[in-house]
């Protein structure tokens, strides 16, 4: 089994056709129409394409409930395009060895290299169950994004998410929790001695979340990070304020879950503290897992990653982060993937999963 010219020129035509249609997180309908269509006219060995919202999956022939079934998952959506673009974020444009276009690298070579080696592996009988997953509000977390769909899947063993690693596997990657802090003072005439600054009461506190360094340190991931990233106090020049609020932005490593860190952190400020949410916790996968072993048998390097994916969103199932591009050029104006690493990407995929034993 092999990747063929024709398997890469299918892969890149569908990511040409995604470029072209705008997917924003939450705003996906019309990309997941045309990969739904796309599906049922390329694969129709596949059956049933199943969707929910914005979700499309599919279930590899001949599922058998004894077997593992590994999840293979990338997403549709995109961030909307920054203004620094010089070209044209929805006309995919192939320069030399590049192909241009907004959610090339982030995260549509992920997606199609992902479900044309689908393809391939459903033709030929593996150990294991196979689900490809196209999941939209990635870039949000989403609440109909892969935790919506996960309750209609059959158990899941274990998964790769498609983000651009540069085919290496991220075995760990950092949690996520958005503090709200409030400080209170008292009003009062700024140009008498009257009121408590509630600035003045935050300061302490926010020179606590710069400064305090966890213990617990991963090997992978390091420390957890706190930044204090908006602040915001007064009503007018002339009235001492009476609140103080500001936002912390917190990278959790694996040693500590998202609650645990809300708790250490109470006990140490005088601000009122309100996390956001507490579900997009740190993750990791052990060294010793099956896919991690193949993956290092291919010459490929296993890290922890600072950047939040799915993976978070997967409780309790093994993950790694795995897929073609760079980090580096998401986001990014004029974001572009290699043809060339579309191709490697759909070889080491190949490589990786077919004949694994899970």
């Amino acid at each position: 089994m092999e990747i063929t010219k024709n398997d890469v020129e299918q892969a890149v035509g569908l990511l040409k056709i995604l470029i072209s249609t705008p997917s924003v997180s939450r705003d996906e309908s019309a990309a997941a129409d045309k990969l739904q269509s796309y599906i049922e006219r390329s694969a129709p060995f596949l059956g049933t394409v199943h969707r929910h919202l914005n979700n499309i999956w599919c279930i590899a022939p001949g599922y058998d409930a004894s077997r593992p079934t590994l999840l293979l998952d990338a997403h549709i959506d995109t961030v909307k395009p920054v203004a620094a673009w010089t070209k044209s974020p929805f006309t995919p444009v192939v320069e030399d060895d590049c192909l241009y276009g907004l959610g090339s690298n982030d995260d549509g070579a992920s997606l199609v290299t992902m479900l044309h080696v689908f393809y391939k592996l459903c033709a030929a009988e593996q150990s294991y169950n196979l689900i490809f997953l196209a999941s939209a509000e990635e870039e949000v977390s989403g609440k109909d994004g892969i935790e919506s769909v996960l309750p209609m899947l059959p158990p899941i063993s274990c998964a790769i998410i498609g983000e651009p690693t540069g085919m290496h596997p991220a075995i760990a990657e950092k949690g996520l929790m958005v503090l709200d802090c409030t400080a209170h003072g008292r009003s009062g005439h700024a140009a008498r001695n009257e009121g408590v600054n509630a600035i003045y009461e935050a300061l302490p506190d926010v020179e606590w979340f710069r400064t305090f360094v966890f213990p617990e340190v991963s090997p992978l991931l390091g420390a957890v990070k706190m930044s204090v990233t908006q602040i915001n106090a007064g009503t007018q020049h002339n009235v001492v304020p009476d609140v103080c609020k500001y936002v912390v932005d917190v990278r959790s490593n694996e040693c500590y879950s998202n609650k645990e860190l809300v708790e250490i952190i109470s006990e140490n400020v005088k601000s009122e503290v309100k996390p956001r949410s507490l579900r997009l916790n740190s993750s990791s996968i052990e060294q010793q897992h099956p896919l991690v072993r193949r993956a290092v048998e291919l010459g490929r390097k296993p890290f922890g990653s600072p950047t939040l994916s799915n993976q978070a969103l997967i409780s309790g199932v093994p993950c790694l982060k795995m897929g073609p591009g760079e980090s580096s050029r998401s986001h990014t104006a004029n974001e572009f993937i290699k043809l060339s690493e579309i191709r490697e990407g759909m070889e080491i995929y190949l490589n990786l999963l077919n004949g694994l034993k899970l």
